[in-house]
């Protein structure tokens, strides 16, 4: 796809300059302007918004940042956030980082060079001046404007779900506890199985993508033998865990029980189904979404952090 920056340098011109020329706004010489037709035509470039935006300092795009579009939750969340966004005339730009540090650096600077109007991330960032952002799924805990879920009640839910079993030995796998989710959500756990401490232990994992899911899960096997719980921090995980179990012949409940978290679409499609926790995917996309048009038209104040409820989705996995 030719870019604006193709254009400049097949004319021979600064970025600038074609973007006055494009947009008619601003002086440009008729020789220079004659160059970047010229180079225009070559190309069969068309203008689009970013382009425009370049010179306007403004875009209708927002940048969406996603850790791996591979684990079911993360579509429905970007379809959320996409078509609010539709709505009020906006655009999703969408970045999947692969849980990649250096490509999450390489997105945000892709974003700032392309003017994108906010950024909607579910991966921890700095600040950044001039640009709205609002956090979901994993932030720091922190003065920003974020979406989440109640993972507290999320936990505390599961661990009143796991005192009504027969169990001896628990595995609690959570997620990186510098993460606000992660933390608030074994806070809830470790609050309902008060009294239980001698029953369980936490694993802390640092990464869910697709490749890592399978690493913990055999880790699991190979580390845990003697555990009959396994609660797992999201359903994606649990699901893995559970199909490598029927595969070794273990019997789902009776030998291991397993407890997911986010009640994505597949976790009712297994046998047994998923006992799980469902979060409003979509609907955190969505109000992630609203409250950045909000930021964009001018709504000033206090930084916000909207909690949306989660709830109980029974299945045949726990005994």
């Amino acid at each position: 796809m030719v870019t604006i920056k193709d254009v400049a340098k097949k004319a021979g011109v600064s970025v600038a300059s074609v973007s006055r020329y494009i947009n008619k706004n601003g002086y440009v010489r008729n020789e220079t302007g004659e160059k970047i037709a010229e180079a225009i035509d070559e190309l069969n470039y068309v203008p689009n918004e970013v382009a425009r935006s370049l010179f306007q300092k403004k875009s209708k795009i927002i940048g969406v940042l996603l850790p791996d579009i591979a684990n079911p939750y993360f579509p429905l969340l970007a379809k959320g956030i996409e078509e609010t966004l539709i709505k009020n005339g906006y655009m999703m730009l969408l970045a999947n980082t692969s849980d990649s540090k250096e490509q999450l650096q390489q997105y945000i600077t892709t974003f700032i060079q392309n003017n994108v109007s906010g950024i909607i991330t579910a991966l921890p960032i700095e600040p950044l001046t001039d640009i709205s952002v609002v956090g979901i799924d994993r932030v720091y805990a922190g003065d920003f404007n974020k979406v989440l879920p109640d993972d507290y009640l999320g936990g505390k839910i599961i661990g009143e779900e796991i005192l009504k079993t027969n169990f001896e030995n628990i595995l609690i796998i959570t997620g990186d506890l510098a993460f606000q989710s992660a933390k608030k959500r074994l806070k809830g756990l470790k609050d309902a199985l008060k009294g239980q401490t001698d029953h369980y232990q936490v694993f802390e994992t640092s990464s869910f993508n697709v490749n890592e899911v399978d690493k913990i899960s055999d880790t699991f096997f190979k580390e845990y033998e003697n555990v009959d719980t396994v609660i797992a921090s999201n359903d994606y995980l649990a699901l893995k865990i559970m199909q490598k179990a029927q595969q070794k012949g273990l019997s789902i409940p009776k030998d291991l029980q397993i407890m997911g978290y986010d009640g994505i679409p597949f976790s009712e499609m297994t046998y047994p189904k998923l006992t799980t926790i469902k979060q409003p995917v979509y609907e955190i996309g969505e109000t992630a979404a609203s409250l950045m048009i909000q930021l964009l038209a001018g709504a000033a104040g206090e930084k916000q952090e909207k909690i949306l409820p989660v709830i109980l989705q029974k299945g045949e996995s726990l005994r």
